[in-house]
């Protein structure tokens, strides 16, 4: 058998002969000279070391071997299709595909549930799985490049300059704190809440001030963190049994506030609102599955906070 490298011409030749079992049906099909094709005919006969085509009285038969070469000459001529000329086309009333999702847990009370929701409205056959980025092996950075992640959700103090990057909604800093809590409302002072024990969540494993901290610094505000917790959904229970003090988002404190016997206090000073980001790397940038992806997020988000 020749060691000559096929083409996607002589694909389509083999094909085509194969199919039609004609040089001139063959021809007429491809645009090409009957001479032209009988030279490709002969090339392909070299290199499979068959015949292909072989006469059966008045007319041209393809022999066994070339029929078994019909369905792997057109998967082949496919995927060089579907390279050259790449669909963009994306429904997502009709995917199947599942999305993945990289968020800290902070989001899952009000921001996850509408995601899903109007995830499910608009791509009811696909699916979407979430991940703690705290889970994501590598960092989320890596889980972006590698494809197991298409998007992360969170807010940052410096979001990474490598990845793209869209801001989403912005939510303040507020206190959390038991309804019966000693500090009585419209009270809390900076002394009071630097001398107060404070509860924190741990987010990363990242040295250095966290997102909250490096706002309350910037803020000249300070906090005595003497309970730490992994998950932002077991504050709200830890508080409801202590003097503690929460400082977390407005839109978390809310939806516990109308849950739990807990209440919110305004920081002291004017700490800035943190801003919501999505993030994706350049490997989705273009891919329409993705862009929809993010344009369904941005606009939850904007129904969410301002």
């Amino acid at each position: 058998m020749s060691r000559e490298v096929i083409d996607s011409y002589l694909l389509k030749v083999l094909h085509t002969l194969v199919t039609e079992a004609s040089v001139s049906r063959t021809a007429a099909l491809l645009g090409q000279s009957q001479p032209t094709v009988s030279v490709a005919l002969r090339r392909l006969r070299a290199m499979t070391g068959d015949p292909l085509l072989v006469r059966s009285g008045s007319r041209m038969v393809p022999t066994s071997h070339a029929l078994t070469l019909i369905e792997p000459a057109a998967q082949a001529l496919a995927g060089i299709a579907a390279i050259l000329n790449p669909t963009t086309a994306f429904d997502p009333a009709t995917t199947r595909r599942t999305f993945l999702i990289g968020s800290p847990d902070y989001l899952d009370v009000f921001f996850l549930p509408a995601i899903v929701d109007a995830f499910h409205t608009q791509a009811p056959r696909a699916r979407i799985e979430f991940q703690h980025l705290m889970m994501v092996d590598g960092g989320y950075g890596h889980g972006l490049e590698s494809g197991t992640l298409d998007l992360v959700i969170g807010n940052w103090r410096t979001p990474p300059e490598h990845l793209h990057l869209q801001p989403l909604c912005k939510d303040d800093l507020v206190c959390l704190m038991r309804a019966q809590h000693p500090v009585k409302p419209g009270t809390l002072s900076q002394p009071i809440y630097e001398e107060a024990e404070h509860l924190a969540v741990t987010t990363h494993n990242a040295t250095g001030l966290g997102t909250i901290d490096a706002e309350l610094a910037r803020n000249g505000l300070s906090r005595n963190v003497t309970t730490t917790l992994p998950y932002f959904g077991m504050a709200p229970y830890v508080l409801m049994r202590s003097n503690l003090l929460f400082t977390t988002t407005r839109a978390l404190a809310t939806h516990y506030c109308n849950l739990l016997p807990l209440r919110i206090e305004p920081l002291p000073g004017e700490p800035r609102a943190l801003t919501y980001y999505q993030l994706w790397h350049d490997r989705t940038h273009r891919s329409t599955a993705a862009v929809w992806l993010r344009h369904l997020v941005a606009g939850v988000a904007k129904g969410l906070i301002r």
